[in-house]
């Protein structure tokens, strides 16, 4: 976790990670992009390399750089508080989930839907050891000892599309037919 945190910590790294999350790119073209010399975006490079969050294919001589998402992934499960729970069996994951945390529930037609975690407010799934069950949280009854995880759904941004809208002047339609600008603003000031 470590070579994960020292990764992080710098600005030129996040803009790095930013960068090749977007599109893959030789050496060069990243410290290009950065304004730094090819030698300070290799040695940025190795330690997100080591840390598991950019990897490099070679073409021959050529290696291009991009991001992997599963090594933050793993960083962010790191994070994440662990309990311990012992329920009765057959219990749902609900029951458990509720000895653990104050949740908050939504309950639909096919049964209920986290939306709340210690507060927090969001969608949620989960997973009970490594599988996404297709039942709703009440409706999983557990058996034997069990992992559950709880993963909350996060807007992330893929992609930012800004969108300027040219003004056009509409033309009034009559009866179907659209009338020529000239005529619709002489008919405008003699009804006018």
């Amino acid at each position: 976790m470590g070579t994960l945190t020292k990764a992080l910590s710098s600005e030129t790294r996040l803009e790095m990670m930013r960068i090749l999350s977007r599109e893959p790119l030789h050496i060069t073209g990243l410290a290009n992009r950065l304004g730094i010399s090819v030698p300070v975006a290799a040695r940025h490079v190795e330690i997100l390399e080591k840390a598991g969050l950019v990897q490099r294919r070679r073409y021959g001589r050529t290696h291009i750089l991009e991001a992997r998402s599963e090594g933050l992934l793993a960083f962010m499960d790191e994070l994440c508080e662990s309990l311990e729970v012992e329920v009765e069996e057959g219990s749902s994951v609900l029951d458990a989930l509720k000895l653990t945390s104050a949740v908050e529930v939504k309950r639909g037609r096919e049964g209920s839907l986290l939306v709340s975690l210690d507060g927090e407010k969001g969608y949620y799934i989960y997973e009970v050891d490594g599988i996404l069950p297709k039942k709703p949280l009440d409706a999983y009854l557990i058996h034997r000892d069990s992992v559950v995880k709880l993963k909350q759904l996060l807007p992330v941004a893929r992609k930012v599309i800004s969108i300027r809208v040219r003004k056009t002047r509409r033309r009034p339609i009559r009866g179907g037919e659209r009338i020529p600008m000239g005529e619709a603003e002489e008919k405008g000031r003699l009804e006018g």
